[in-house]
């Protein structure tokens, strides 16, 4: 194989190249599929002749020592002819600078991903390993929203940037977190996401410089960490930010520390309405007003800073020097009273337009109407007389001390019929009339049934069979007859389409201890899998009524269907499945009115072991 490689060829017998998702001078990162585990996974390569390929196989080796759950591990490492490779583990997910290239994220969200990575790091370093090229397309965020690190050590070695370079790791680890807190990557090394904004002398700007609502606790590590911590110092933050001498942010250890107390800090949490903005076309969410005492109070470090960063003015957006130890002098006419909102230009435009918050508050909106008030009971009409009264003159009641509900001046009735009609009293005796009337009609049909059945006894001259003269009779809803078949293995949606055919006769030898199993596989099967599921075909030697299969397995839990055709099939298509069924031992699924010369077992879901999923089949019954 030459060392250009393309999609379709096969590296080492067993990878197939399937996408190039990377390429750097004189080296590849693919995506492959492992034709024996029948897995995806990630290829980095380099031409044999290659001076990197000797440090590649280093690489490979030292990062094959780390067991961590986020670390998307070495499998193999092997040099051809003409080619260097590493298979790395496949991660499904999206990268971070994909998630960035979106919106940044939430100041929680930020510091629990980089905490992740930070332990990461740490475990790496303890095991003798460093990433060396912690950038944002490195850091994925997979389906189960768990964060996976790729390419450790060895994307370092196939892109020839220096490796053994801890220090390098750590600056790496603030990089991420400014980038999560702003959308914006400070360096150093290239990534797509776009470059952080900087002052005229080239520094980078602060996170909460880029964008409103950062916590300043998130600020002040990005702060030391990239900027050597001279905002920080400058202003006294560490003692009453509660920062911790014991958080070295020099190891990934301290970084981790201080992001996990950050996380465990309910103080520290950003207010809902500043961190759930989203920092779109330059525009940065409001941040919580000013309190008044804070307004007119000027004290040294945190309030100095406070207004800095949430007032800043159109003319003069430094940071102010003040010396630590050192009580500013603050002119508390100069201080806002009102939030506003920084619009920052595209473009290289450093003039800042404020959208200022109304001198006022506007009114409070209207109250509600209340509703009228209703009597409980209906209003009295003229003279007294009730609000419901007659229309028209009702005929003479037959009884004068009858109910009217609503005026008892004026006879009326719910309806307007004129009257309410004489309840009528019921018959004395007339119920124990009818009762005696049905037991006697009971005891009619009753002597009538006896007197037929004396008679047809009597013109029967012959006497009843014994009870053991009585053939027994055999249930017709119960399949007991077990038909004679050959099987074959099943396998249409596999490349070749065969799954073990030497051992398929096993399932219907009779003998439960021999079976015939699956191969072991990476997923489950269904949407998610390489395939929807592999099975065998029974042959009836001829049209037969199926009635019963029974599905001997092994393993665990299994779920299968089951087809009746009138001949072998060749795949699924344009079939239904006659019946299906579960189990952990027997699978036994039971059939209507169907019949045909083959039978499909078809397993659609089998254990997982310890290496992967597999399916046995350890004998199967036809029932007719």
């Amino acid at each position: 194989m030459s060392a250009s490689i393309r999609a379709g060829d096969v590296l080492a017998g067993r990878y197939r190249m399937v996408d190039l998702l990377g390429e750097t001078e004189g080296g590849w990162f693919w995506c492959a599929h492992d034709e024996v585990l029948h897995r995806p996974v990630a290829v980095h390569l380099l031409g044999a002749d290659n001076d990197r390929a000797t440090t590649l196989m280093d690489a490979a080796r030292r990062a094959a020592v780390l067991d961590d759950r986020r670390n998307l591990r070495v499998l193999d490492a092997d040099t051809t002819d003409s080619l260097a490779f590493v298979v790395n583990e496949w991660g499904q997910g999206e990268s971070l600078d994909l998630v960035l290239a979106e919106e940044p994220m939430l100041p929680q969200q930020a510091a629990w991903v980089v905490a992740e990575v930070a332990d990461t790091i740490a475990r790496a370093h303890a095991a003798g390993v460093s990433h060396d090229h912690l950038v944002p397309e490195h850091v994925l965020l997979d389906e189960h929203g768990e964060v996976r690190i790729i390419g450790l050590a060895v994307d370092a070695a196939l892109h020839g940037v220096p490796t053994m370079r801890p220090e390098e790791d750590v600056t790496h680890l603030a990089s991420l977190l400014y980038a999560c807190l702003t959308g914006r990557w400070p360096g150093p090394g290239a990534s797509v996401v776009p470059a952080a904004p900087t002052e005229h002398d080239g520094t980078v700007l602060r996170p909460r410089q880029v964008r409103a609502g950062i916590p300043r606790p998130l600020d002040r590590i990005c702060d030391e960490m990239l900027l050597g911590g001279q905002h920080s110092r400058s202003l006294g933050l560490g003692a009453m930010l509660g920062h911790r001498d014991e958080h070295d942010l020099t190891t990934p250890d301290g970084v981790r520390d201080a992001l996990l107390e950050f996380l465990g800090d309910p103080g520290a949490q950003v207010p809902p309405e500043a961190g759930a903005g989203t920092a779109r076309r330059g525009v940065v969410p409001v941040m919580p007003p000013v309190p008044a005492a804070e307004q007119t109070v000027a004290i040294a470090g945190d309030d100095l800073t406070a207004r800095a960063d949430a007032h800043p003015r159109p003319d003069d957006r430094a940071e102010p020097e003040v010396e630590t130890g050192e009580t500013p002098a603050v002119d508390p006419v100069e201080v806002p009273t009102e939030a506003g909102m920084p619009v920052f230009h595209d473009g290289d435009v450093d003039d800042v337009e404020w959208m200022r918050a109304r001198a006022h508050k506007p009114a409070p909106p209207p109250e509600f109407e209340q509703p009228e008030e209703r009597p409980l009971f209906a209003p009295e009409g003229e003279n007294g007389a009730g609000w419901r009264h007659r229309t028209h003159t009702p005929p003479t009641p037959p009884r004068s001390d009858d109910y009217w509900p609503w005026d008892t001046g004026h006879p009326s009735s719910l309806t307007g019929s004129g009257f309410v009609p004489p309840v009528a009293e019921p018959v004395p005796g007339r119920t124990w009339m009818r009762l005696a009337w049905i037991v006697g009609i009971a005891a009619l049909v009753l002597l009538a049934v006896v007197a037929a059945y004396q008679l047809g006894l009597g013109a029967n001259d012959d006497p009843p069979p014994a009870d053991d003269e009585i053939p027994a009779a055999t249930p017709t809803g119960e399949p007991t007859t077990a038909v004679a078949a050959t099987a074959t293995d099943f396998d249409p949606e596999g490349d070749p389409p065969e799954e073990y055919p030497e051992d398929a006769p096993l399932a219907v030898d009779g003998d439960p201890a021999t079976a015939w199993g699956t191969q072991t596989y990476a997923q489950q099967f269904g949407p998610g899998g390489l395939k929807s599921g592999v099975g065998l075909v029974l042959d009836l030697g001829g049209s037969q009524d199926v009635r019963r299969v029974r599905i001997t397995v092994r393993g665990g839990d299994t779920a299968a269907q089951v087809y009746v055709t009138d001949g072998a099939p060749t795949d699924l298509s344009g079939l239904e499945p006659a019946g299906a069924g579960t189990g952990n031992d027997v699978i036994t699924v039971d059939l209507d009115d169907v019949s045909g010369s083959h039978v499909v077992v078809w397993l659609t879901r089998v254990p997982l072991g310890a290496d992967g999923f597999r399916g046995e089949v350890a004998e199967v019954e036809v029932l007719r």
